[in-house]
């Protein structure tokens, strides 16, 4: 089932992950800094010219397979790229 919730992604739930997809017409101030509450581990399905930032850090492209990690309460953000971008996020044990 495809969740909408204000936020600037839509989801699917999948047992243990979910797949979430950010729209190429998002508008760049609704992809905001902010923290999760939990450790995540995110793979890249899809995009293209889409960003990923941590704070202090200057953002690195983002590309399909790229496997990475964000450690609960710690600041980050996407940069808007061309094309949707579909993610793979999974919570860390």
């Amino acid at each position: 089932m495809e969740v909408s919730s204000g936020k600037p992604y839509t989801q699917v739930e999948e047992e243990g992950y979910v797949v979430r997809q950010f729209k190429e017409t998002v508008l760049d101030e609704e992809l905001v800094w902010h923290r999760d509450k939990q450790d995540r581990i995110i793979e890249v399905l899809d995009g293209e010219g889409w960003k990923f930032q941590y704070d202090n850090h200057l953002p690195f492209d983002l590309k399909k397979g790229d496997v990475f990690s964000v450690e609960a309460y710690e600041y980050h953000r996407l940069i808007k790229g061309e094309t949707d971008l579909v993610l793979k996020i999974s919570e860390k044990e």
